[in-house]
């Protein structure tokens, strides 16, 4: 498809940015990541946290061939079942993900802030352990290619297929904005793409395994995260078209 020509720099206005997303409203997800990958080049990465969402789009580069750099946040409290995921699609697709992580290790952190920080200060917790490690990958980079939708929470409602990211400073393209749930599903089936076991079994959402409980039938399909707190989001997609503000800690969302 022909995307208006656009050179992307810190000067680039908010409608300038709005009129490349709206051409894109009714483009493949295939055809927006082509685009994302020849306007970036190297200076774009694809983050995934290997969800359902995220199984596609490493599905998708890999048969239009894009060569992408993938990268993961490992929290070192993820699922074993996203471990052995992970070991899945670098096999099916010939990916290497890059991992990211803290360098702050569990007994470190325990040290500083006491055992099992999540449960009492869990933005604190996603701050050390998945924002801060993003901000260092996102770090020299043009752009960042992620997974969410609009449709699976109020907070990401509103996004953009491309969008400024505020927070990191940089462009923010979601080839799978539009899509709904049922899209999703129907192209893993339809291509066979390997997903996470837990998907099977309630799990609609997968985070950390101390942050991530099954869902209930009517519930939303993010409520097993960070269950009995008002915590939505870990820090690393701003609520709504606002940043969130950082979680200040001692020794410094998530």
């Amino acid at each position: 498809m022909s995307v208006s020509v656009l050179s992307f720099t810190h000067d680039t206005t908010a409608e300038e940015l709005k009129r490349v997303s709206d051409e894109f409203e009714n483009a493949s997800p295939e055809a927006i990541l082509r685009w994302a990958g020849e306007e970036f080049g190297p200076d774009i990465a694809v983050a995934t946290g290997f969800g359902a969402e995220g199984c596609v789009l490493i599905a998708m580069l890999s048969g239009i061939g894009a060569g992408a750099r993938i990268f993961y946040l490992d929290t070192d409290l993820l699922f074993p079942e996203t471990y052995a995921l992970r070991d899945r699609l670098e096999a099916r697709y010939g990916v290497r993900f890059e991992r990211r992580a803290t360098r702050v290790s569990l007994s470190d952190q325990a040290v500083e802030y006491g055992e099992r920080l999540w449960e009492r200060q869990p933005d604190l917790c996603c701050r050390l352990r998945k924002v801060e490690p993003l901000k260092e990958m996102l770090t020299g980079l043009q752009a960042w290619v992620t997974a969410i939708r609009r449709e699976q929470s109020p907070a990401r409602a509103n996004i953009d297929l491309v969008e400024r990211d505020d927070r990191f400073g940089l462009i923010k393209i979601n080839p799978l904005a539009t899509w709904s749930t049922s899209d999703v599903w129907d192209y893993i089936a339809k291509h066979d793409v390997p997903h996470n076991p837990l998907h099977d079994h309630g799990y609609p959402s997968i985070g950390c395994a101390p942050c991530t409980t099954p869902v209930q039938i009517g519930e939303d399909s993010r409520a097993g995260r960070w269950r009995g707190t008002s915590k939505t989001e870990c820090g690393l997609h701003p609520a709504g078209k606002e940043k969130l503000k950082d979680v200040e800690g001692p020794g410094s969302t998530a």
